[in-house]
């Protein structure tokens, strides 16, 4: 299995999109980007600031900053009030903010029981990365390949998704078919929770088995506590409150950098 995963890594991460109609792109293309990708570079560092925590008033104003003060991506995490007890944002938010940052990747933390029935509507509404949760009900006709498919069909990266709780050998057979993995950090659905030190042997345990995947944490992270994450091999990290609860928003995010940049010196590739 490790041989396979290694021969298999860094598919197409086309990081940023020029435009819209890039998330409507043909199965054909999107299948041609990722069978091209090189498999000799190297992960990034990459800081994805979370939009939960910014002020949902001017959104679209906050997600512009984040971007002039040097982000990579804009996370949104999309609840559906079922997966977790929590409702966020939905495709309406992201085709508006789409509208706004026609260039940003919109990193898409889809927090829902269904995942599959949010493909279509989030692929036309913009998001750039689509990541679902291994917890969530896969299709009855295919499973998580169906769902893989589905989503890589419709234009958008793809990434998979576990809980605290869940082990790394649940999605163990999947590394070779996502473009990124996010261990959460947190028990998903609120901003603002304390960091959970105790995952990063999971990510550790990705980061072996993966040399080349994209491996995010999402859920506590701040500059005290990000050092820990990158040692263990997280190259995107998301961080919500410690950045738009601070006076100094651009120097967390370059704190964040600086942390990811020891360990994953390239550039973000746009």
């Amino acid at each position: 299995v490790r041989a396979v995963l290694l021969r298999n890594r860094n598919r197409n991460r086309n990081h940023r999109r020029p435009s819209l109609s890039a998330a409507m792109s043909s199965a054909t293309a999107a299948k041609r980007k990722h069978d091209d990708a090189s498999s000799s570079s190297s992960p990034s560092a990459i800081i994805s600031p979370s939009l939960l925590s910014c002020d949902l008033s001017a959104l679209a104003r906050d997600a512009s900053e984040m971007i002039d003060l040097g982000a990579d991506w804009l996370h949104m995490d999309i609840m559906d009030g079922h997966f977790v007890p929590n409702i966020s944002f939905g495709p309406p938010v992201i085709a508006s903010l789409r509208k706004a940052n026609k260039e940003a990747y919109l990193d898409c933390h889809l927090m829902v029981s269904d995942p599959m029935k949010w493909v279509g509507p989030m692929s036309k509404a913009g998001a750039s990365l689509f990541t679902f949760h291994i917890e969530s009900d896969m299709p009855a006709d295919g499973g998580v390949d169906a769902l893989i498919a589905s989503i890589r069909e419709s234009g958008m990266n793809v990434g998979v998704s576990i809980k605290p709780k869940t082990p790394v050998s649940d999605i163990a057979p999947l590394l070779d078919k996502v473009d990124l993995v996010l261990i959460m950090t947190v028990e998903p659905g609120f901003s603002g929770q304390k960091f959970m030190g105790d995952c990063m042997p999971k990510v550790k345990e990705v980061r072996d088995l993966a040399p080349g995947m994209d491996v995010q944490v999402d859920g506590g992270l701040s500059p005290a506590t990000v050092d820990a994450a990158t040692e263990a091999g997280a190259n995107v990290i998301v961080a919500a409150s410690a950045i738009f609860g601070s006076d100094d928003r651009g120097g967390v995010i370059q704190k964040l950098r600086e942390s990811a940049e020891r360990h994953f010196p390239g550039k973000a590739k746009q």
